[in-house]
C-alpha cells in the first residue's frame, strides 16, 4: 500500500489517471497493485478461518473474547470498504 500511495493522487479529477500511471508507467505498479487487491482477500479468508475454527472449538463461549473478535471484524471490514471504493 506504502509504495502504491507514492504515486497515488488523491483528488477527484486525477484518482482515476494515477491509477492507469501506476498500472501503466510504473515499473510493476500492475504487479504491485495486483498483489495489494490479492492479499487484502487472502487476509479476509484467513479472518474468516480463524472465525470458522473458533466457531468449531467452542470459543464463542468466552464473550469477553469472543465480541472483541467481532468488533476486530467489523472494524477490519470497515477499513477494507474505505480501501475498496477508491479507484
Amino acid at each position: 500500500g506504502i509504495f502504491l500511495a507514492a504515486h497515488f493522487t488523491a483528488s477527484t479529477t486525477m484518482a482515476f489517471n494515477s491509477l492507469i500511471h501506476i498500472l501503466r508507467d510504473v515499473n510493476f505498479g500492475w504487479l504491485m497493485q495486483n498483489i495489494h487487491a490479492n492479499g487484502a482477500s487472502m487476509f479476509f479468508l484467513c479472518i474468516y478461518m480463524h472465525i470458522g475454527r473458533g466457531i468449531y472449538y467452542g470459543s464463542y463461549l468466552y464473550k469477553k473474547t469472543w465480541n472483541i473478535g467481532i468488533l476486530l471484524l467489523l472494524l477490519t471490514m470497515a477499513t477494507a470498504f474505505m480501501g475498496y471504493v477508491l479507484p
